[in-house]
């Protein structure tokens, strides 16, 4: 997904995830984050299109259930994933999350 497809700004975010498709279930990081979506780093297969269930683990211990679909790949390397269905809950979490890695890549 190019910058031009994005509607909102991605920061680098190193965040445990733990994620569910139709190849099974894998433990990865994401390499950045924005409110519509994240980058997985891992080299399990996915198919564009997939629907995924990700379970991002916050640095409190708590962790953030949202499903995504995944909007593009790139083999061995990982996968772009578009948000849907992020609870009102969810979305505040995600602003305190994207607005802590903002902070930390300032300094």
């Amino acid at each position: 997904m190019t910058d031009e497809r994005r509607n909102e700004e991605r920061v680098p975010a190193s965040i445990e995830v733990l994620w569910i498709g139709n190849a099974g279930k894998y433990e990865s990081r994401t390499s950045d984050l924005s409110m519509g979506g994240c980058f997985v780093d891992t080299v399990a297969q996915v198919e564009l299109g997939d629907i995924i269930a990700l379970s991002l683990q916050l640095p409190a211990g708590e962790s953030i259930e949202i499903e995504g679909e995944v909007v593009y790949a790139y083999p061995s390397m990982g996968f772009g994933v578009r948000f849907t269905n992020v609870s009102d809950s969810n979305r505040r979490k995600l602003e305190l999350i994207i607005k802590d890695a903002a902070h930390q890549e300032g300094n």
